[in-house]
């Protein structure tokens, strides 16, 4: 019996990876964020399955449930949105799953900032602009954030940067952020990438109405000069002149055949 976590992506049902499909149809039990998982993704549970909304339940009944399933011998479909790697909560699982000597692994998916950049159409790392790209957040009630993990902090380095739930206190995002990106700084919110409903407001930190975002819960901020770049160099990776491993070039090449 194994718990496979599953990065079940960011919404559309048919953005998740092939090995996550296929341990979904294998999986007797399926547990599922319900909030921010398609209902599409569970079609491809099995005839009879077990599926849990693990939306309702806290932390202890969610266990319970995989417990069970560890004492009947079935196999475990842990959905998770996004990538399972940030602000999933799978640490928490997964350090009482080794206390309980429950077998897992992990799937990963794709995350949304991923997604958001794919609908913006834009590379969020370009030469001579950006090559960093930090994903963070605002405190909220379930989790503080560290002291030296501020939006000032980050800013200040002038890499892209994308923010997550945080799109109810984006008059404060933006606060924060203008003085070391500057009000002409390109700034993008996607709400619910890859969903049916998607939608997408580009602006710059001094054209952004903050009231977009009041009642809202799925979105993503991208802020950063990447955004609206044109006059950047290109990579060397593909000039003509740049020796490399798998186009050797010159004379006397530094990776030979």
């Amino acid at each position: 019996m194994t718990v496979h976590f599953i990065g079940a992506g960011p919404g559309a049902p048919d953005l998740i990876t092939l090995r996550g499909r296929d341990l979904i149809a294998a999986c007797p039990v399926c547990l599922y964020a319900g909030s921010l998982v398609p209902q599409a993704l569970l079609a491809h549970c099995p005839p009879g399955a077990r599926i849990v909304n693990t939306a309702p339940l806290s932390l202890d009944e969610i266990m319970a449930e995989i417990a069970a399933a560890h004492a009947a011998g079935l196999d475990v479909a842990r959905l998770h949105s996004g990538d399972l790697s940030i602000w999933s909560a799978m640490g928490e699982q997964l350090r009482r799953l080794r206390a309980l000597g429950i077998p897992f692994d992990v799937t990963p998916g794709v995350p949304s900032f991923a997604a958001a950049a794919a609908v913006l159409e834009a590379e969020l790392t370009l030469p001579g602009v950006a090559q960093s790209v930090v994903l963070t957040r605002t405190s909220g009630r379930a989790s503080a954030m560290p002291a030296a993990e501020t939006l000032e902090n980050f800013a200040r380095t002038g890499a892209t940067l994308a923010i997550h739930l945080s799109v109810q206190v984006l008059d404060e995002v933006v606060a924060r952020l203008t003085p070391s990106y500057g009000a002409d700084c390109p700034v993008a919110v996607v709400f619910r990438a890859s969903w049916p409903d998607e939608q997408v407001v580009r602006a710059t930190l001094g054209t952004l109405d903050p009231a977009i975002g009041r009642g809202e819960r799925t979105a993503l901020i991208l802020v950063g000069p990447a955004l609206g770049a044109e006059g950047f160099d290109e990579s060397r990776l593909y000039a003509g002149d740049y020796d490399r491993r798998y186009r050797p070039v010159g004379p006397a090449p530094r990776f030979p055949e």
